[in-house]
C-alpha cells in the first residue's frame, strides 16, 4: 500500500471544493469528516465480477462520456490490452438546461466539451452524497469568454447546471475514479456531448445553432472511437484540437502552431468522417425530420427515472418530489429529487432513433444553417434494465419528511450501486475493443 500513500493523501485532502456558489453551479460542499467513509467505500462484489468478466484491472485508467439527450453516462476503462472499453452505462437521474454548451454564469446549462478530473477535484464531503468538479471553465471556455464555476457530477438527483446521479450510482462512479487514481492515473477525462454523435442525431439536429460547436467536439469523439485511447486535447484559435503535437506552444486565443497528428490516426479519422458524411447526406436527402428547437427547457431525466416520477403523487408545496422509494431494478432516487418540467405531450419531440425521453431534452434558441454536419454511424439505444450485472431489488421504504434546504444530507447505509447497463458500444476498429 505504500505506493498508494500519496494518492490517498491527495484524495483525503480534497474536501470542500466550493465554499460559495452562485446561480451557475450546484452547492456540494459539506461538513462531513475529512475522511469520509462513503468516499472510501470499496467496490461491490458485483462490480468486481464485472471487471473480471471484461478483463479490466481494478485500478486501470477510466474515462467518462456523457450524453444529454439520452440522459446516459458511460464509464469506460482500460482493459488488459491497454485499450478503453465500455464498462457500464448509468442512467442520468437529472441534468439541467438545454442541449448546447454552457455559455454564462446563471444560465443553468450543464457543460458540454472535454474536461479533466484530478484527485483535487474529488469531493468526499459533498452535501450531495459525493461529487467531483467537472472543471468548467476549461481553456476553451475561457478563450471564448464563457463564465461559471463549480459545475459538478454529484448524487441526490437534483441539478442546477450539474449532472446529478443517484447516491448509489455516484458511490460506484466515485469509487471507480478513486481506484484509477490509486493505480497511478493522474487525471481522467470527461467527454460531455449533447447526444450520441451519430449521423442520424446530427441530421435530426442540423438546424440547431449549436451545430458548429457540435461538429468540432464530434472530431474528438471520432478520435476516441477509432483509437480507443483518451484523446490528447489542446486549444488554439479558440477551438479544440485533438492528438496534435507541436514544437511551438498552444495559445487558446492565439494562432495555432504547426500541428502534427500521427498519420495512422489522421487516416482512421478521415475514413470515419467520410462514412459519416455519406450517411448524413443520405439522411438529409430522404427528408429526415429535424427536432423542434425550444428555449427555456428544464433539462432532462432518464426514462427509467421519469417513469418513476410519473408514478408518484407525493409532492411538497413547491412541486418537488420528496419520496421516491426504490423499486426493483431502479436505483433509489433519494429524498431531494428535482424533476424537470415536462411539456405537454403535443409538444414532445423524438429524442433518438429508439424510444426516447420526453422533449424536456431539447435544443436552444434560433434556427441555424443546414451545412454539412457529420455524426458517427453507430446508433445508440436507450438501454433496457439488463446487462452484465443486474441490480438487486431494493426494499420499499417509508416516505421521509422533506428536509430543510440548509440541512446536511445524512450518510445512508451502504447500498449496492445500481444502474441500467447498456452493453452495446460503437463498432470497434480494433479486435481487442470488441
Amino acid at each position: 500500500m505504500n505506493r498508494h500513500a500519496p494518492w490517498v493523501r491527495t484524495l483525503l485532502a480534497s474536501a470542500a471544493i466550493a465554499s460559495a456558489l452562485a446561480l451557475a453551479g450546484c452547492e456540494t460542499d459539506g461538513t462531513f469528516p475529512l475522511t469520509s467513509a462513503r468516499a472510501m467505500q470499496p467496490l461491490s462484489s458485483e462490480m468486481i465480477s464485472l471487471l473480471e468478466k471484461k478483463n479490466m484491472p481494478k485500478d486501470s485508467p477510466v474515462l467518462v462520456r456523457i450524453f444529454k439527450e439520452e440522459s446516459e453516462m458511460e464509464v469506460w476503462k482500460q482493459d488488459a490490452s491497454g485499450q478503453f472499453a465500455l464498462l457500464k452505462t448509468y442512467p442520468i437521474c437529472r441534468w439541467s438546461g438545454e442541449l448546447g454548451p454552457k455559455v454564462k454564469e446563471g444560465d443553468r446549462q450543464a457543460p458540454e466539451g472535454f474536461y479533466t478530473i484530478t484527485p483535487g477535484q474529488m469531493n468526499p464531503n459533498s452535501n450531495y452524497y459525493l461529487s467531483f468538479n467537472i472543471g468548467f471553465p476549461n481553456a476553451f471556455d475561457r478563450a471564448n469568454e464563457r463564465t461559471g464555476a463549480f459545475l459538478m457530477v454529484h448524487g441526490d438527483c437534483s441539478s442546477a447546471g450539474c449532472y446529478a446521479m443517484t447516491d448509489e450510482q455516484m458511490g460506484e462512479i466515485y469509487a471507480l475514479g478513486r481506484e484509477a487514481f490509486l493505480g497511478g492515473q493522474k487525471s481522467f477525462q470527461i467527454q460531455a456531448y449533447p447526444f450520441h454523435m451519430t449521423a442520424l442525431n446530427m441530421a435530426r439536429h442540423r438546424t440547431n445553432p449549436a451545430m458548429p460547436f457540435w461538429r468540432m467536439i464530434k472530431e474528438g469523439n471520432d478520435h476516441f472511437e477509432v483509437t480507443r485511447q483518451e484523446p490528447k486535447v489542446d486549444v488554439c484559435e479558440k477551438r479544440y484540437v485533438f492528438n496534435a503535437e507541436t514544437n511551438g506552444r498552444f495559445d487558446p486565443k492565439g494562432r495555432c502552431p504547426t500541428l502534427r497528428v500521427p498519420a495512422e490516426v489522421t487516416a482512421a479519422v478521415a475514413e470515419k468522417k467520410q462514412r459519416d458524411e455519406q450517411e448524413f447526406a443520405s439522411l438529409v436527402s430522404r427528408g429526415t425530420p429535424t427536432v423542434a428547437i425550444k428555449t427555456g427547457a428544464d433539462g432532462g431525466m432518464n426514462p427509467v427515472f421519469l417513469a418513476k416520477v410519473r408514478s408518484q403523487d407525493k409532492f411538497d408545496e413547491n412541486g418537488r418530489i420528496f419520496s421516491l422509494a426504490s423499486t426493483q431494478h431502479v436505483p433509489a432516487m433519494g429524498n431531494n429529487v428535482n424533476p424537470p418540467k415536462i411539456p405537454a405531450d403535443a409538444d414532445t419531440t423524438t429524442a433518438s432513433v429508439t424510444p426516447a425521453a420526453p422533449s424536456a431534452r431539447v435544443a436552444s434558441a434560433d434556427t441555424g444553417s443546414s451545412q454539412s454536419m457529420f455524426g458517427s454511424l453507430f446508433s445508440s439505444k436507450l438501454f433496457g434494465l439488463r446487462g452484465d450485472s443486474e441490480p438487486q431489488a431494493q426494499p420499499q421504504q417509508p416516505a421521509p419528511k422533506p428536509r430543510p434546504a440548509a440541512e446536511t444530507k445524512a450518510t445512508p447505509a451502504p447500498r449496492q450501486a445500481a444502474g441500467a447497463i447498456r452493453p452495446t458500444q460503437p463498432v470497434p476498429t480494433h479486435p481487442q475493443a470488441a
